[in-house]
């Protein structure tokens, strides 16, 4: 046979060779992961829940949700490991980033959407009121549009064509 014939054969499993790898590095990285993993660290699951870690075990983890909440969880399903910084930063809001919990406060009526004060009287605003009741000459008129005449001809509402 000739060589070149055989060149993407050979490339073609010089590719699937090195992609098997690289998928075997990331779970071998991912399971070292799971494996360096101590109680008190910071976790984030593949769900996307964050937790503590309380008790490793073989296969499961035991994770503490919200102080005096557990659950236990497969190790697999932890998809990462955080640092502390990282983690307190997530979920308690320490640090720079944290959340403006202070900032706009939502009211609980309508009154910012309409621009009225809550129990105001509507007449007094200077917005021009809109009619949104139908026109008298739009209910005497029909369709005079030619599709539409030989559609309805000899056939009632309701009726279609029934072979």
């Amino acid at each position: 046979m000739n060589p070149v014939t055989l060149l993407p054969f050979i490339v073609l499993i010089g590719a699937m060779f090195l992609m098997t790898r690289s998928a075997k590095k990331k779970q071998a990285a991912a399971a070292q992961m799971r494996n360096d993993m101590q109680p008190g660290t910071g976790v984030r699951t593949i769900g996307g829940m964050y937790a503590t870690v309380k008790e490793l075990h073989d296969d499961t983890v035991l994770l503490e949700i919200a102080p005096g909440v557990h659950a236990v969880y497969a190790k697999n399903a932890i998809g990462a490991v955080l640092d502390d910084a990282e983690y307190n930063r997530i979920v308690h809001g320490d640090g720079e980033n944290a959340l403006d919990i202070d900032g706009a406060v939502v009211p609980d009526d309508a009154s910012s959407l309409t621009g009225t004060e809550a129990g105001a009287d509507e007449d007094t605003s200077d917005d021009a009121k809109i009619d949104l009741g139908k026109k008298a000459d739009a209910d005497d008129a029909e369709p005079t549009d030619a599709a539409s005449d030989k559609k309805s001809e000899g056939k009632n509402d309701g009726e279609a064509d029934a072979k």
